[in-house]
């Protein structure tokens, strides 16, 4: 299992011209779920990304997590995290789990988050997403499990 995750000052999907989820300060995280994930991996990440200390204190240093801040959360799923392109230049999708396995894990991850304490927002699994967001910082972070 794959997050990307971008601290954001806002963030929000679109599906078909209609937003499906927004938020204002916290992280937009996008999910790849590979062939093998399991619950495990949605547990260790959803908890490790709720914690992490990226977000500053009162003397500008990277020391406080979403939970701190009470920032939300938007998670989009993102198969083509799951890229692989050590064969030329198209990139190929072999890793990626299989949509119905990898929707369940998607809706769990977003389930573990709320169990966290995290407001959650969600893009719509499998469709085509317009994402906008401010990036803050950038801060950008790559987690794999």
């Amino acid at each position: 299992m794959k997050a990307l995750i971008q601290r954001v000052l806002h963030a929000s999907v679109k599906v078909e011209e209609k937003t499906t989820g927004a938020i204002k300060q916290g992280l937009l995280v996008f999910l790849g779920i590979q062939k093998g994930d399991e619950t495990a991996n949605a547990d260790f990440l959803s908890k490790k990304i709720c914690n992490l200390r990226i977000f500053e204190d009162e003397n500008g240093k990277m020391n406080k997590s979403l939970l701190d801040i009470k920032g939300k959360m938007l998670i989009v799923s993102q198969f083509t995290l799951c890229a692989d392109t050590s064969r030329g230049n198209r990139p190929g999708f072999e890793n990626a789990a299989h949509p119905e396995d990898a929707n369940k894990l998607y809706e769990y991850f977003s389930h573990m988050v709320r169990s966290n304490g995290i407001e959650v927002e969600n893009g719509v699994f499998g469709a085509d997403m317009k994402v906008e967001l401010l990036n803050d910082g950038p801060v950008t972070i790559m987690l794999e499990r």
